[in-house]
């Protein structure tokens, strides 16, 4: 249904760039679109699982910190879940992007999806009570370890365990976030990039975040898409049936 709504609203936009009007609107096409919602539903397709706090916490406890590729994935996950990245996002920043403040890191995201003018924006990367799952202590480890000052930040890693000077792939994210929940037992087929970004949103709007903070979190320009995240995560905030059995 979403995406019959996209092409009607694609079909609108070039017929009143032409100055004409737009046959979107007339009855006989109205009358469709509502017979398609009440037969197909409007509900959106499954999207991948967020990631719980806890669950983000045991996918790091089971990594190899001895090695290379345990240290990035550390950073990469915790960075990644408290950013509130999408996974080209994540990818996509550079030494250059971090400035590093008393309370953490400002991190100053060029572009990204839902900014295709390059407007750029900075989002704050706090410093976290427990060293171990700190975003803020784990990337400077790993810039530290990688000896990173400039470039891209996540990189691959050989078989021999050196940092390579390319960029990580956008797609390796989800392979990250996949195994790293595997190996504690979770669906890997239910798990991706985005269950980091997901996870977070759901995850403050559980602890009582404000909506407003969530979106200067994430950037969501779509507060439809937001409240999605923040109904799931305010599930058993004030729910009636506490305490009833």
């Amino acid at each position: 249904m979403s995406t019959l709504v996209q092409h009607l609203a694609a079909i609108a936009a070039v017929h009143q760039d032409a100055g004409l009007e737009s046959p979107t609107r007339t009855p006989q096409v109205s009358s469709v679109i509502k017979g398609i919602r009440r037969r197909r539903g409007v509900a959106p397709k499954e999207t991948k699982t967020p990631l719980r706090v806890a669950e983000l916490r045991e996918m790091v406890d089971a990594l190899d910190l001895d090695k290379a590729i345990g240290l990035r994935n550390r950073a990469l996950l915790l960075v990644g879940f408290a950013g509130a990245f999408r996974r080209s996002e994540l990818v996509g920043l550079d030494a250059g992007d971090l400035e590093r403040v008393y309370e953490g890191f400002v991190v100053r995201l060029r572009r990204s999806k839902a900014d295709q003018e390059a407007e750029g924006r900075k989002i704050g990367l706090p410093l976290a009570g427990r060293p171990a799952y700190c975003p803020v202590r784990t990337l400077e480890a790993w810039l530290a370890f990688a000896e990173i000052e400039q470039g891209p930040i996540f990189r691959p890693i050989d078989r021999h365990g050196q940092v390579l000077e390319a960029r990580l792939g956008a797609r390796s994210v989800a392979r990250i976030v996949k195994r790293a929940g595997q190996r504690i037992g979770l669906e890997p087929e239910k798990l991706g990039g985005h269950s980091l970004r997901a996870g977070f949103a759901t995850e403050a709007a559980r602890q009582g975040a404000s909506e407003r903070a969530i979106a200067r979190q994430t950037g969501h320009k779509s507060l439809r898409v937001l409240r999605g995240y923040i109904r799931e995560g305010s599930l058993f905030n004030d729910n009636a049936a506490a305490g009833l059995l």
